[in-house]
């Protein structure tokens, strides 16, 4: 079996900052959920929703 190289992997644009981000192990059983590049983007975009609530 062939090894995989990064660029073979499936990709998506993060909601928050719209940089492409390529698959993960970790996030194998949950890929057609992940929305985010990473934790600091999710927190970004948490509490951009509870500014808009808050005003």
């Amino acid at each position: 079996m062939a090894k995989r190289t990064k660029r073979d992997l499936p990709t998506k644009t993060c909601a928050t900052c719209g940089r492409d981000f390529a698959w993960r192990k970790k996030w194998a059983r949950d890929w057609d959920q992940v929305r985010y590049c990473s934790q600091r983007c999710r927190r970004a975009a948490v509490q951009a929703r509870w500014s808009v609530r808050m005003k």
